[in-house]
């Protein structure tokens, strides 16, 4: 807004707030929740005008008109509007305007978001696209640029670059918050100068650096990271990692997705150890469309933190001031204040989060889980839906790995249970007629990554533990963090190819397959990765998925989202790579599998 706009928004806001001109909606009689002073403040009145707070205090009779509307609070308590101070909208297989429609009768009423899932798929056209999006929503979005397109260039390709002219360019919109999650950790650490070159422009723009180190070590290459310049932090899952980053002047970000749970362990630094509450912020990351449809979003994350401890007031600070603060924002979001815009919510029980009435930009837009307000409609082009691209049909014979001997010491990705990272299992495993196969006995299943950005051909198989996988399946995905290649788990070839074979046709998605027949799918045609549904439509189908990998056996709380990391070689301990099997603890291609050293011999 430009001085004049200024000029005319603030004599509006003082002459409703001296009584000279009436208020557009008054709320009257709430207790407020001013998180600026810690305080639950009793029968207090909001005047709103043209979408923004201009006045909260006792009595606003003085401002209401013949035209003003009135809510009647009746006691309830006054809380900010949510919001989530990182997050991906991709990861919900949603387009931005169907996760607002998921996530604002939840109390969501700002975001920011960094696109770097469909920024590794289109580049920069990709990231364009759902920035035009997001200016378009009747909540706040704000856009972090995103900093590694590929994550991790010598061990993991994508379908598309971005570097330091991208994002000194981007650094000069408004619409433009920050630097998104800057993971690729190790290159920060060595002093890469492309990273380097992105963490300058960032800061040369006054603009906030996000972080990502997803190492455990907190020894020197941590101490590295931190002298980077990363300002925040949502990796940590250990209340050491909470620590250590809030000492190094980080904003932990405490977040509680579909399938990272990282909450209960780090809010003990706050709970326990007693440290600062206002320099932690509660954030989502990853939360796909069937938890946001069945359980919430921002608001089951504030409710888990009071549950955990942490009073009412504080957990709301760490979802609406703290994150304001930290991107520079609260003049605007974050807080009921003159001057603010009125993201306001009505809720009933503080305790359980029980939101009645959703007020965002000072427009009723939602009551009782229901929307109050149309949205907009925004048409992704072709481009954007042909995005997958194999070098041919696969056949079951792709997905052999041939072994010489009778046993081999094979690297085995191991899952760990709502948890980013993978443990890096040694597994002996008996071969068949030369070749290494899964075993259901031993929870051991192929993993293949094909690509497909760029028809190449490519096509790396390995093996995980942890998907529990009981009959002949195979489970596929073009949601592949953060290279978005084509994964594909099963328990034999002729599943896996028919799966992978599947999401080609359809454009990309996700797919059960169990004993040859389609058992679950969501198609996903924007990039791969978002639906172009009614959220609604696609957490059917979502959910659909996860009710048929739970019929081939697995027991994980959310497979689908275990899968889409198996190929992110930012995160320890083992992943899939179109340059093999990573050992990311080492930044290494390291072989699928070797040879049992007989006696006085090595290993090869």
């Amino acid at each position: 807004m430009d001085a004049a706009g200024l000029k005319s928004m603030t004599k509006n806001l003082v002459d409703v707030t001296m009584g000279r001109v009436p208020a557009d909606l008054v709320i009257h009689a709430g207790q407020w929740i001013c998180v600026q002073s810690g305080e639950i403040i009793p029968d207090t009145d909001v005047a709103i005008t043209a979408g923004r707070v201009a006045y909260v205090g006792p009595d606003a009779g003085h401002t209401i008109g013949p035209s003003t509307q009135i809510v009647e609070a009746n006691g309830r308590f006054l809380v900010p509007g949510l919001l989530d101070g990182h997050m991906h909208v991709e990861s919900g297989m949603l387009t931005v305007t169907e996760y607002v429609r998921a996530v604002l009768p939840h109390g969501t009423t700002g975001m920011f978001i960094d696109p770097h899932e469909i920024a590794n798929v289109m580049g920069m056209r990709g990231v364009n696209m759902m920035a035009d999006e997001a200016a378009l929503q009747p909540i706040h979005i704000w856009v972090q640029m995103p900093s590694c397109v590929p994550p991790f260039p010598p061990l993991s390709m994508t379908g598309a670059s971005i570097g330091p002219v991208e994002v000194a360019e981007a650094m000069t919109r408004p619409g433009i918050i920050g630097l998104g999650e800057m993971m690729n950790f190790p290159g920060v650490m060595l002093g890469d100068d492309k990273m380097m070159s992105e963490m300058a422009e960032t800061r040369a723009a006054g603009k906030v650096i996000s972080g990502h180190y997803a190492s455990p070590d907190l020894g020197l290459p941590f101490h590295a990271y931190a002298a980077g310049g990363a300002e925040d932090d949502h990796e940590g899952t250990r209340l050491e990692d909470a620590v250590a980053r809030v000492r190094q002047g980080m904003k932990p970000m405490l977040r509680q997705g579909s399938a990272w749970h990282d909450v209960v362990a780090q809010i003990k630094a706050v709970t326990k150890l007693g440290l600062d509450p206002r320099h932690f912020i509660l954030v989502t990351d990853d939360t796909n469309s069937v938890t946001l449809t069945r359980e919430g979003h921002m608001d089951r994350v504030v409710q888990l933190a009071i549950h955990e401890g942490v009073s009412p007031v504080t957990a709301i600070q760490m979802a609406t001031l703290n994150p304001a603060e930290h991107f520079h924002v609260s003049h605007d979001v974050g807080q009921i204040a003159p001057g603010r815009w009125a993201d306001i919510l009505l809720v009933s029980d503080l305790e359980n989060m029980t939101i009645d009435l959703v007020i965002a930009k000072g427009k009723l837009a939602a009551e009782g889980g229901h929307m109050l307000i149309d949205l907009p409609v925004f048409p992704y082009p072709l481009e954007a839906r042909r995005s997958v691209h194999l070098a041919h049909r696969l056949t079951p014979g792709d997905f052999k790995v041939p072994f010489l001997g009778r046993q081999a010491r094979v690297h085995v990705i191991g899952i760990i249970e709502n948890q980013a990272p993978t443990k890096h299992l040694i597994l002996t495993v008996d071969t068949k007629d030369g070749f290494i196969l899964a075993d259901m006995g031993l929870d051991i299943a192929k993993i293949s990554l094909v690509e497909r950005h760029r028809a190449t051909g490519i096509l790396q198989t390995g093996f995980v533990q942890g998907f529990g996988l009981k009959v002949p399946c195979a489970i596929a995905s073009t949601v592949a963090h953060d290279s978005h290649q084509l994964l594909v788990v099963g328990t034999d070839d002729e599943n896996m190819a028919a799966a992978a074979n599947e999401l080609a046709r359809v454009g990309g998605g996700q797919v059960v397959i169990r004993e040859g027949r389609v058992t679950g799918r969501v198609e996903l045609p924007i990039a791969g990765l978002m639906a172009d549904e009614r959220v609604e439509k696609v957490a059917v189908k979502a959910a659909g998925v996860l009710e048929a990998m739970r019929a081939c056996g697995c027991p994980l709380n959310n497979p689908n989202m275990q899968l889409s990391l198996l190929a992110l070689v930012v995160i320890p301990e083992l992943r899939i790579s179109e340059m093999g099997l990573v050992d990311v603890n080492r930044f290494e291609v390291i072989p699928v599998a070797e040879k049992i050293a007989s006696a006085g011999s090595p290993s090869v």
